[in-house]
């Protein structure tokens, strides 16, 4: 994906004319910076939320290096869904990755993107192959088209500001699932969050230490498996001790079960990542930050 583009190539890609670019760019209409050439170059992220804002065609998607054929189209989920979970049985990137920025022009949110699409396709998946009509390898080579996708998307969004609220978070010793803390740290980005994924099956001692390090507002924990319930939760509550005053620790997973629930202390359940995004925002309103609109580029 090329991120800084010239005023030629946003041209040929929303089929106007390289004047018309320029000028919009002068106005800040399209944010730019300049070359040490005195060049204009406008960053991919900054053309498509353009293009986002305008409800405008992109025409010619191949020049951002995105797939040839996504349009700005009406949001279907419900068949975005259909064509991903084929998609990802199939092997088919490239309609994997159009239905989703399909979406993403139509002005979705990742959070649903990854709730109604992503997930549940997955969801789905797992279905099939428990019931013999899918194999291991096509879930994994899916669980890879989807991680390349999650690069793209971002390379895409807007950077994090610099004075946003800070957030990390990632899976807990012996969770190797490395998408849903990847989509959590995208759903917070796009939400003006400064928001790290620290990756997967970390041991409590280092994430404490990231916690202390770091000092954010929103600490998450992502648990798709645990292998050893009793000693997550004895880990879980001394980290919780010492940190949870400081910050709001979420966590979600299809593997914490009633009683863990129940058992935890400090921590917000999130069912969905929608539920984690209207946390995220209920964070910095009670902190009087603004991070949607102080994005710094």
């Amino acid at each position: 994906m090329n991120e800084l583009l010239s005023p030629k190539q946003v041209a040929r890609a929303i089929d106007v004319s390289e004047s018309s670019v320029k000028r919009w760019c002068d106005a800040g209409t399209i944010p730019m910076r300049r070359t040490a050439g005195g060049h204009r170059r406008i960053h991919v992220s900054d053309v498509l939320e353009f293009l986002r804002d305008r409800k405008q065609e992109l025409v010619r998607p191949e020049v951002l290096g995105l797939p040839a054929g996504i349009r700005r189209a009406r949001a279907n989920l419900e068949q975005a869904r259909e064509i991903v979970r084929h998609a990802l049985i199939e092997g088919d990137e490239t309609s994997c990755r159009r239905a989703v920025f399909d979406l993403y022009l139509a002005e979705c949110r990742l959070s649903m993107i990854f709730d109604e699409v992503l997930a549940e396709a997955f969801r789905e998946i797992g279905d099939l192959w428990s019931c013999g009509d899918v194999e291991v390898y096509q879930e994994r080579r899916g669980c890879e088209i989807c991680i390349r996708l999650l690069h793209e998307i971002r390379m895409v969004l807007p950077g994090p500001p610099r004075k946003g609220p800070m957030a990390v978070g990632g899976t807990p010793e012996g969770d190797s699932y490395v998408l849903p803390t990847s989509m959590i740290e995208l759903v917070l980005r796009e939400n003006g969050w400064n928001a790290v994924s620290l990756g997967s099956s970390l041991p409590f001692p280092t994430l404490s230490a990231a916690a202390r390090d770091h000092q954010p507002k929103l600490f998450w924990l992502s648990a798709s498996h645990l292998p050893d319930e009793e000693k997550f939760l004895t880990e879980y509550q001394a980290f919780s001790a010492t940190h949870g005053d400081d910050m709001a620790i979420a966590i979600g997973g299809n593997a914490l079960n009633d009683g863990l629930r129940n058992a935890m202390t400090s921590a917000v359940f999130c069912e969905k990542l929608s539920d984690l995004e209207n946390l995220a925002k209920e964070i910095t309103t009670d902190n009087g930050h603004s991070p949607e609109n102080g994005a710094d580029d």
